[in-house]
């Protein structure tokens, strides 16, 4: 009876973990496939809050909860230029699935420059700015485009160096997948 009991236990087990491997057997491949640097701890994503192009302010905060694509672009960086649209696309069809982007420009040629650059590429799309480079200097930006994928719960999943096409299935399918797995994981104080 006790054997049969452990059976059933040990077959029980099975069923949850297989699945739940699999899923992360596939996710590492994804990750590895769309050359995202994933970090051996999963530490907390530096805290910011920066002005808005246009006015008002954001901070990481705002974003508890939801996995946070944060992008670091300039207007003069050509591959981020080409990046944007496909962003903002990308931003649309995954805000359902917990998916928020964060764009933070580090232009140091003043707000106006960004605006002009947004108001031709995409209007409605908000972008954080950091002319003096602090954000940047604490996310350790080298080089542009640089984007890094948070947690709901604040902790850095991943980091990606490099322009990346965001109009791809796999980014829609890692990005949703990451999505599920990550978005609404909160912690007590939500983003550090």
């Amino acid at each position: 009876m006790r054997a049969r009991r452990w059976c059933l236990l040990l077959a029980m087990a099975g069923a949850l973990i297989v699945p739940a491997l699999a899923v992360a057997g596939g996710l590492d491949e994804d990750l590895q496939a769309f050359g995202v640097q994933v970090p051996h701890e999963r530490k907390p994503a530096p805290g910011f809050s920066l002005s808005l192009a246009g006015g008002g302010s954001k901070s990481l905060r705002d974003y508890r909860g939801r996995l946070v694509l944060l992008h670091f672009w300039a207007t003069w960086c050509v591959p981020c230029r080409k990046e944007m649209p496909q962003l903002h696309r990308l931003g649309k069809a995954l805000s359902g699935a917990g998916l928020s982007i964060v764009c933070v420009n580090v232009d140091r040629g003043g707000e106006q420059t960004v605006l002009d650059f947004m108001q031709q590429v995409s209007p409605q799309f908000p972008t954080l700015l950091d002319p003096k480079g602090t954000v940047r200097n604490r996310y350790e930006v080298r080089a542009l485009p640089t984007s890094y994928l948070i947690a709901g719960d604040g902790r850095i999943v991943g980091r990606m160096i490099g322009e990346r096409d965001w109009s791809s299935g796999a980014a829609q399918r890692l990005l949703h997948k990451l999505g599920s797995m990550y978005a609404g994981s909160k912690t007590e104080n939500g983003h550090e």
